[in-house]
């Protein structure tokens, strides 16, 4: 899969002669939603014979419009957001730098600049989707200015339990640690990557050693508590017991949330590896234990309570 960065207005293709078929979106977690327009693009593309194209943006359009100050975090991260849309067949992406400039873009001027100049021959986005200065521009609006230069499909509202899939709602699930809704969301558990770093070490002490997994930054952490995850580590997959929170049995004053994972029948030095954690279920929700006794009988039967949620989801 080709990937393209632009920025407007120096750094753009014109008079492109490959032609697309371009799925539009921000794409923050490629879930079921977002899968269902890639699809579509994808169709058209084999219908036209041309590539599949996907257009998305860095950074998050809220950072430039909100003026936010705060970090923003992402469901998938561009690294894992360029993973999966490769596994959905997509030949090529265009990252587009959202910038105050490209903020500032008439809706005409935008399928001028990222449409017509670039050869789409068939844009595809959910129905939702917006585009140029203050979102003015619609997908009804898309279709009215194409002058049929170019064909418009968009995608209907895609539902589960009669809810709309959208990111909002898969943030809203992370934040309280429902994983399997989640999962049911984005076709696939939640996941992030991250790099093992040293720690307290107080786990291998009470004879439960763990990976303190520094998280990639920018990548939205679920709620606090323990959890039933896989954990790839050397190309290979383990399960594993996670605990995301303050480790308040040992730190009283702690404001740093870490995320330890015990992987099961492990037994490496796996210090500064890269890894990905995909979560299943949330056990149980953090908290203090009396003595370091309590501690090891809890952590004990989450380790048991992962074993078997494994086993049955085989």
């Amino acid at each position: 899969m080709e990937v393209i960065h632009l920025k407007y207005p120096y750094q753009l293709i014109k008079q492109q002669e490959e032609a697309y078929s371009m799925a539009l979106g921000f794409f923050d977690g490629v879930h079921l939603g977002h899968q269902a327009v890639i699809q579509q693009a994808k169709q058209h593309a084999y219908d036209k014979d041309v590539k599949t194209a996907v257009m998305t943006f860095d950074p998050h359009p809220s950072i430039v419009l909100g003026g936010r100050s705060e970090q923003v975090f992402y469901i998938t991260l561009m690294p894992e957001k360029l993973r999966l849309l490769e596994a959905l067949g997509v030949d090529t992406v265009f990252v587009v730098q959202f910038t105050s400039d490209f903020a500032r873009l008439s809706p005409a001027a935008f399928i001028d600049t990222f449409i017509r100049d670039m050869n789409v021959v068939h844009v595809t986005a959910g129905f939702d989707y917006s585009f140029g200065s203050k979102g003015a521009g619609t997908m009804a609006e898309m279709q009215q200015l194409s002058n049929n230069d170019y064909d418009v499909t968009i995608v209907d509202k895609q539902t589960i339990e009669e809810d709309k899939v959208s990111s909002t709602r898969i943030r809203r699930m992370l934040e309280a640690g429902d994983m399997e809704g989640a999962h049911a969301l984005l076709g696939r558990p939640f996941a992030i990557d991250g790099i093992v770093i040293q720690g307290d070490k107080r786990g291998r002490q009470i004879g439960f050693p763990t990976a303190n997994v520094q998280c990639a930054e920018g990548s939205f952490i679920p709620a606090i508590g323990v959890y039933a995850v896989r954990i790839k580590v050397q190309d290979a997959w383990y399960d594993g017991v996670c605990n995301v929170g303050y480790v308040p049995t040992f730190k009283d004053n702690n404001k740093h949330i870490t995320v330890e994972v015990h992987i099961l029948n492990f037994d490496k030095n796996i210090y500064g590896e890269e890894v990905q954690v995909t979560w299943y279920k949330r056990i149980r929700s953090e908290q203090k234990f009396d003595g370091i006794e309590a501690l090891i009988t809890q952590i004990a039967k989450d380790k048991d309570a992962t074993i078997q949620y494994f086993t049955n989801l085989v």
